[in-house]
């Protein structure tokens, strides 16, 4: 037989002339002894030492594997036999035992009875046996190393056999010079070692022989030594590729996708490879005549041609053992192929498409974000956090989230590219906090989904967000969203959490409700807020309308700069009409640390802060850009530049200014001069500075008045300045209601002496334990509900009517968030406006427990939606009336959220009302500013207040409505022409201030992430004081804890609050028509420490016509030469007036008195009542008669409002009947705009 019919292909001149020799020996007629050959001649060289006659051996090779296998499951089964056999027979010895002792126990009794326990050993095998399993297991170093080696070492030996496919079937090879041989070798000599170990470790060694694992093995392992023994190659190792596989699934953490395609691959490998032998060699009873040259890799196609049942015929199987191995591999093959195939393709298409790992790159830093991620939270996260105005962004957003992003939101992710990153896992998982490096994060912000119909359980995960993260890395800053205040309480609990650090918890609840509280003190300040705090673009518009004016505003934004070293010294009013004048920067608060270096946020702290080194300042601008000039103004360089634009840093070195110089600085420039024509210290105070510098040792951390101390020093150092000189620079900057010798703010003893005697009474209880609201004893429900008929006949005026939808299963929404900033400290007792709640009395149980040590708080059971209960409330006399919903995230159509409210809304706006009912407050009420004597008109600059026409519908009647779709608000006003697409912010009720959507709080994550001091300024101006160390308190005992009067919580009253000031009459009424808004500032300023920061004006102000809207919209930081008109409130931040708590009774003549100076000096009239009034007040004076009597009958009495005024005292009140006359005094109170409530004025006159 020819070598070329074996697949052969003789290699070197001596082989072939042999080969040449044998072919021409050969006669053709001889075809029998051809026949008779038993072997089959292959290719030799004299170089290497093989059989000369050129015989085959591949039978030896399949011997070696054969022998093996059959011989080593002899000896296994040999073994078990002789053990079975063995252990038959010790049975039946230990039963011949046991029946002995039956029969005589006496004689087998042991001596020692510690002989009968026998020391349990472990043997060498057990040992042997452990060793072995923990080595092949990875579970110590040396095993991991050893399944790495296992894994690389049969990748290399599967490399050699594809390099030996492409060589002859059968060769001779020469072991010392063949290096792929001597490899081959090394690898499998490792293969034979570590299968000793797997058979050692194996507990049963009958299926360890029998697996698949091992029958690889015996046909790979012993061909390669019968190849060195015999100096011959064969290539019947086709097993090679499914050792491959074997070895990669070893590891216990191989994931099913890479189980099934090396499966499939190493099937479809093995069986080509034995195609591959098959066909090369022939079929042996042939004496391998049918044989046909393939190569491995054709092999490898005709098995995936045949597997896929497509079969082209181009390359088929000749010999009958490949044609019988393709029946059967057609059988396995297709059944392999059709159901590993797509699941390999199911695998690969659900693969995590974000499964990698985040890359920090060095220089950036980065943030994680989790929690509740949609379309939604995420732009309206990235339009605030990546918005133009802030400087430049260098921080990479992380998203981190278990479900993989639709494609609207994925294409949110591609066009933020640059900045923006997901990756799908879960924060619980500590793997997933791994991938996105959050050890070296610089903040993970967790957002909450605000629309949930379980705000607890929602709650509750983000608290286990915050738990996992902590536990993985305790000192990563976190920010979260909370629904509810009271699960705040749960995250002090973590033992990591530490606000001082940075974490800060964001409560949704807490925040919504003070903002719509603030709106209750001044209307529209919701708006004004939420705008500050969130990143608006400039929009331009040319026409002369509303919008422009507003959307001026709305470009304003918060942001914080630290104040420039010229700063150093002055009063913070000096500073902020400095930055407003000159450098066009409203500022508002200062971060100020005390002796001991404790930092604290001051609002308009007014003259008795003096600025640190370093002091941070809040302002109120429109670019980041902006707030610089605070930190790049020198005096030296920029103090005569008018175009604030041109200041930037400068390059001179700023000499430290003393103390002393700073203080005289500040008198200076309020007198308005320069500092050599500055009269305000004398000539001895010029000529011995140094002695002022040793007798009153000041640093630049010092808070005293700089009037004060420099008055102190002339008192020692007689002057020549005249009394009136010394009167106009010693008192320029002192607010009225101080007196001249007021000391710190941080000293609490200093508080002025009749406030401190008054108000220290340690017998009574009248705030809490921290000094920040208004407190009383706890007051059971039933003491403050009101039938319909007696809220009618309290005749309630100037309150707070709330409007609450709930009931039993509702979720609560934390009225006690509403009701704190309204019973702030800073107000004094007769300031406090009533509020009444009018809703389900079983919802409002489960709230009464925050609410029972609250005073002045009553409730109406009802329906907001039913118009007698809001007649009864005297809703079109309220202050404010509030409209909230807990049902609201338990309807899954989102139009359908805000129905309650809005149908509450659009019922009260249609309701009518007579004529002489009342006045709108809301619009138009102001206060008399701090220092003010009411007793006096004459000589007080105030001479009246603001009045407009009663109101007769309930269109005019001040309303905030809650609503958690931003769309619905185009269902509030009818007179809008709102599209449904508009963003919130641009639309009429927003503007106005009458809706109020959660939505708006989303701004402050990326807000209190650049600056977490925002977060805080915002919860003092809103909460009407929260503080951390109340939460605590809270977390405790869940109620509000009464404390004694003490200086230190007596102190904590002086801190200011927003109001609005009436432009119509008084002091600024000169500026009120056609003058300009910087000007009002200043005056402001300056003459009672109040900072105006905002305008409320009339909608259809800048219109000229006869019945103007009274809807009012809302100005932001208008600019200096802003003109003003008669109507607008002005948005001020006004201090604590110390000597407004008088007596009630000086109050009262004050205000009748304030009333007949107004009638006298401006066109303000009393409506007269006509004579449908006069019958209707008959009518309802009849029937407040017959409740009365029939009370009396019963003989109930009510108890109204037990907690009185400071100099007040409780008492039992029996509620009357009150007549025309009374009533007619008390419309006529009403319309003078008075804080203190009418109850008091009736409850005098019962």
């Amino acid at each position: 037989m020819l070598a070329e019919a074996d697949g052969t292909v003789p290699h070197g001149s001596d082989s072939s002339m042999r080969t040449s020799n044998i072919i021409n020996n050969i006669n053709p007629d001889s075809s029998i002894l051809i026949s008779k050959m038993e072997d089959v001649v292959i290719p030799f060289s004299s170089e290497v030492p093989c059989d000369n006659n050129g015989q085959r051996m591949w039978w030896a090779f399949l011997a070696s594997s054969m022998v093996t296998f059959f011989g080593g499951l002899f000896i296994i089964l040999l073994w078990r036999t002789l053990k079975y056999m063995w252990t038959v027979c010790c049975h039946c010895n230990v039963k011949h035992k046991e029946a002995q002792k039956v029969i005589n126990p006496a004689a087998d009794k042991p001596k020692d009875e510690k002989e009968e326990v026998p020391i349990s050993e472990v043997g060498w095998m057990t040992s042997v046996k452990d060793w072995a399993g923990v080595m092949i297991s990875a579970q110590t170093i040396t095993g991991r190393v050893l399944v790495v080696l296992v894994f690389a070492l049969s990748i290399g030996a599967l490399g050699i056999y594809f390099i030996d496919s492409s060589d002859p079937i059968e060769s001779c090879q020469n072991f010392y010079k063949d290096f792929t041989l001597q490899i081959d070798m090394a690898f499998n000599v490792f293969f034979l070692l570590y299968f000793g170990l797997r058979f050692i470790a194996a507990n049963d060694k009958l299926w360890f022989w029998l697996e698949v694992n091992s029958v690889v093995d015996f046909f790979t392992v012993p061909p390669v030594f019968v190849s060195v023994y015999l100096n011959r190659s064969w290539l019947g190792k086709s097993a090679y590729p499914y050792h491959f596989t074997v070895i990669l699934l070893l590891p216990s953490n191989s994931i099913k996708l890479v189980n099934l395609c090396s499966i499939f691959i190493s099937t479809w490998l093995t069986a080509a490879g034995f195609i591959h032998l098959v066909e090369n060699s022939g079929d042996p009873w042939e004496n391998f005549q049918n044989s046909q040259s393939l190569s491995y890799w054709e092999c490898v196609y005709l098995l995936m041609v045949t597997m896929s049942t497509v079969g082209y015929g181009d390359v088929y199987a000749k010999t009958t053992l490949g044609r019988l191995f393709m029946v059967f591999f057609i059988l396995g093959g297709l059944a392999m192929f059709a159901s590993y195939v797509p699941e390999i393709i199911e695998l690969i298409g659900n693969r995590k498409k974000y499964g990698g790992s985040y890359s920090a790159v060095n220089g950036r830093k980065h943030i994680v974000v989790c929690g509740h991620i949609t379309l939604e939270s995420v732009s309206n996260f990235l339009k605030d956090f990546l918005h133009k105005d802030r400087d430049d962004v260098n921080v990479e957003i992380v998203f981190l989230h278990n479900i993989s992003p639709n494609l609207e939101l994925e294409a949110l992710f591609k066009r933020h590219f640059t900045q923006v990153e997901f990756y799908q896992g879960s924060v619980l998982n500590p793997h997933d906090l791994a991938r996105v490096k959050i050890e070296s994060a610089d903040a993970c912000l967790i957002l909450a989904n605000k629309y949930c119909a379980d705000p607890d359980a929602e709650d509750a995960s983000n608290i286990m967000r915050v738990i996992s993260i902590k536990n993985y890395h305790p000192k990563i800053r976190i920010i979260t969203q909370m629904l509810q205040y009271h699960n705040k309480a749960h995250l002090l609990n973590i033992p990591s959490w530490n606000w001082k650090e940075g974490d800060d918890a964001i409560c949704l609840a807490e925040l919504k409700a003070g903002f719509i509280a603030q709106s209750c003190l001044a209307q529209g300040l919701s708006t004004m807020l939420a705008n500050l705090f969130s990143m608006r673009s400039f929009i331009e518009i040319e026409e002369d309308t509303w919008q422009k004016y507003y959307l001026e505003g709305v470009a304003n934004e918060m942001y914080t700069e630290y104040l420039s070293s010229a700063f150093v010294g002055l009063t913070f009013p000096t500073i902020c009409e400095l930055c407003y004048v000159k450098l066009k920067l409203l500022l508002i608060a200062i971060e100020y640390k005390s002796e001991q270096r404790e930092s604290s946020i001051l609002i308009n702290p007014g003259n008795h802060v003096k600025m640190q080194e370093g002091t941070l300042g809040f302002f109120i601008a429109s670019d980041a850009k902006e707030v610089k000039r605070a930190f790049f103004y020198c005096k030296a360089c920029h103090d005569d530049i008018t175009d604030p634009k041109r200041i930037k840093k400068c390059a001179c070195k700023r000499p430290k200014m003393s103390v002393y110089k700073r203080m005289k600085l500040a008198c200076c420039f309020d007198c308005g001069c320069s500092e050599q024509d500055c009269s305000c210290m004398s000539g001895s105070v010029h000529s011995n500075m140094d002695t002022l510098q040793r007798a009153y040792p000041l640093s630049s951390v010092s808070v005293h008045d700089c009037a004060t101390t420099l008055r102190a020093f002339e008192d020692e150092h007689p002057s020549t300045l005249s009394p009136k000189k010394k009167q106009r620079n010693g008192g320029m900057r002192n607010s009225p209601n101080c007196s001249p010798k007021m000391m710190s703010r941080h000293d609490p003893l200093q508080i002025p002496g009749n406030e401190q005697i008054e108000s220290m009474d340690m017998n009574v209880k009248r705030y809490d334990s921290t000094g920040m609201f208004h407190w009383c004893p706890s007051k059971e429900i039933e003491k403050v509900i009101l039938t319909r008929s007696e809220a009618s006949m309290t005749v309630l005026s100037g309150h707070v009517v709330v409007c609450i939808f709930g009931d039993v299963t509702s979720a609560l929404v934390g009225l006690r968030n509403l009701v704190m900033p309204l019973r702030a400290s800073n107000f004094h007792y007769h300031e406090l406006k009533p509020i009444v709640f009018v809703g389900s009395l079983d919802y409002l149980r489960r709230e009464w427990e925050t609410l029972h040590n609250f005073p002045k708080v009553s409730i109406l059971p009802g329906t907001p939606l039913s118009r007698a209960d809001l007649r009864a409330v005297n809703i079109n006399l309220c202050d404010m009336c509030v409209i909230l919903s807990a049902n609201q995230n338990n309807i899954e159509d989102t139009s359908l959220q805000d129905k309650e409210c809005i149908l509450a809304s659009l019922n009260i706006k249609s309701m009518q009302f007579d004529d002489s009912i009342g006045v709108l407050q809301a619009n138009s009420q102001g206060f008399t500013p701090p220092g003010m004597d009411r007793s006096s008109p004459d000589s007080s600059p105030v001479h009246g207040f603001v009045r407009q026409a009663s109101v007769t519908t309930g269109s005019n009647i001040p309303i905030i409505t809650e609503l958690v779709n931003d769309s619905n608000v185009q269902f509030l006003d009818q007179d809008d022409d709102d599209d449904p697409d508009t963003e919130l912010y641009l639309t009429q009720p927003f503007a106005c201030g009458t809706a109020f959507a959660v939505s708006v709080l989303d701004s402050l994550m990326s807000a209190t992430y650049f600056n977490d001091n925002i977060l805080t300024l915002i919860r003092t101006l809103v909460t009407g004081g929260a503080t951390p160390e109340l939460e605590g308190l809270l977390a405790e005992e869940n109620a509000l804890r009464g404390g004694y009067s003490t200086p230190q919580t007596l102190a904590n009253r002086d801190r200011c609050r927003v109001a609005q000031l009436a432009l119509y009459d008084g002091p600024f009424a000169d500026l009120g028509d056609g003058g300009c808004y910087g000007d009002l500032f200043c005056k402001a300023l300056k003459t009672y420490n109040m900072l105006c920061f905002g305008i409320y004006r009339l909608r259809d102000a800048h219109l000229n016509c006869p019945s103007p809207c009274t809807k009012r919209y809302v100005i932001t930081n208008p600019p200096y030469e802003f003109e003003l008109v008669p109507t607008d409130l002005i948005f001020c931040l006004m201090q604590f007036d110390h000597n407004a708590g008088q007596s009630r009774t000086n109050l009262s003549h004050s205000s009748h008195s304030s009333h007949s100076s107004s009638k006298k000096s401006s066109s303000v009239h009393s409506i007269p009542p006509s004579n449908r009034q006069n019958r209707n007040s008959k009518t309802r004076e009849a029937r407040d008669k017959q409740n009365a009597t029939r009370m009396n009958r019963m003989g109930q009495e009510k108890k109204w409002f037990t907690d009185e005024p400071e100099n007040a005292y409780p008492r039992n009140i029996q509620i009357k009947p009150m007549s025309t006359h009374m009533a007619n005094q008390v419309n006529q109170y009403k319309s003078t705009s008075s804080l203190i409530p009418p109850i008091r004025e009736v409850e005098d006159e019962c």
